[in-house]
C-alpha cells in the first residue's frame, strides 16, 4: 500500500492494518505486560517460558512485545529461530549462526559442546541468560524439543543455560504432551494463553491502532462497531478487515471510511438482499 498516499489521503504515518506494524504501535495488554515482565525475570535464572493460542489471537504479537522488551535489557542476548521443522542437523547449523559459534554439522557432540561453553562464558560475565524465541513451535519435531532441553541445562538440570520461549497453537500442547516431551513440559516456568478477544478488546485494539498511526477518525463509530462484530473475536480477522476497507477508500479516494464502504467491499450490491417497495396507497 502506497505509504505517501496513505499520508495524503489519512495523514497516517503506517498502514495501521499492516501486520508489519513498528514496536510502538503494538498493544500491550495487562496480560501481555504481566508475561513480559515475568520472562524479563526468567532471564536470570533461565527455563522454559511458553505462549499458546489459536489463530488469530495475538501469539505473535505478544512475542514481538518480548522480545522488544528483551532487547532493550543490558547484556541480553535474543536469538529467533527462523525453520522451527529443521532436523537436528540444521537446527545445529541455525543455532550457530544465532550465537556465532563455527558448528561441524557431521559431529553433532563437537556443536553441542561449543554452544554450551559459549552460553556457559556468557552467563558467567553477566549472570544473563542468552534468550531463544521460536514462533510456530508446533512444527519443531520432538527430537529437536529433546535435543534442546538437555543442551540448555547443565549441572544434573540445577542450571539453565538459556531462556527458551516456545509460542505456539493447540498443536504444541499436543505435542508436549507426548510421554518423551514431557520431561519439558514440567520444565516451563510461565504461560500466557491467549484467547478470543471480547468486542470490548477488539474495540481497544482499533482505537489504539488509529491513534498510533496518527488518525483516529479514518472511520466511522458506526463502521468500528460493525468490523468488531464481523470478527468473530478474533484479532487477524479484524485487522485483515480493516487493511481491505483501507485499500477500497484509498482507490475511490474517500475521507473517512464508514458502513457504505463495508457494504461496497462485503456485501456486493449483486448480493445484498433486495429491498421491499412499499405498496401504493
Amino acid at each position: 500500500m502506497n505509504g505517501k498516499k496513505l499520508l495524503a489521503l489519512y495523514g497516517l504515518k503506517w498502514n495501521p492494518f499492516s501486520p508489519e506494524l513498528p514496536a510502538e504501535a503494538l498493544l500491550a495488554t495487562p496480560k501481555i505486560e504481566n508475561f513480559a515482565w515475568r520472562v524479563e525475570q526468567l532471564v536470570r535464572e533461565g527455563g522454559f517460558a511458553l505462549i499458546t493460542g489459536e489463530s488469530g489471537t495475538g501469539k505473535s504479537v505478544a512475542l514481538r512485545i518480548v522480545a522488544n522488551r528483551l532487547g532493550a535489557l543490558r547484556d541480553v542476548t535474543v536469538g529467533v529461530i527462523e525453520r522451527p521443522q529443521s532436523k537436528s542437523p540444521d537446527f545445529y547449523r541455525e543455532l550457530g549462526d544465532i550465537f556465532a559459534v563455527k558448528l561441524a554439522p557431521h559431529n553433532r557432540w563437537c556443536g553441542f559442546k561449543a554452544l554450551r561453553e559459549r552460553w556457559k562464558a556468557h552467563l558467567a560475565s553477566s549472570r544473563i541468560r542468552p534468550v531463544l524465541l521460536i514462533d510456530e513451535a508446533q512444527e519443531m519435531s520432538p527430537e529437536v524439543l529433546r535435543e534442546l532441553r538437555i543442551l540448555s541445562s547443565a549441572d544434573f538440570d540445577a542450571t539453565s543455560l538459556l531462556t527458551v520461549i516456545l509460542s505456539g497453537d493447540g498443536r504444541l500442547l499436543e505435542l508436549l504432551r507426548q510421554e518423551d516431551l514431557v520431561p519439558l513440559g514440567t520444565r516451563i516456568r510461565t504461560r500466557l494463553v491467549t484467547e478470543p478477544a471480547t468486542r470490548e478488546e477488539l474495540l481497544e485494539l482499533l482505537g489504539h491502532a488509529l491513534a498510533k498511526a496518527g488518525n483516529t477518525s479514518l472511520m466511522t463509530a458506526e463502521l468500528a462497531e460493525t468490523l468488531v462484530d464481523h470478527s468473530a473475536g478474533n484479532y487477524r480477522l479484524l485487522m485483515i478487515m480493516g487493511g481491505e476497507l483501507l485499500a477500497h477508500g484509498m482507490a475511490h479516494e474517500i475521507g473517512q471510511l464508514d458502513e457504505k464502504c463495508y457494504l461496497e467491499v462485503y456485501q456486493p450490491r449483486s448480493t445484498r438482499p433486495a429491498l421491499k417497495k412499499k405498496a401504493k396507497v
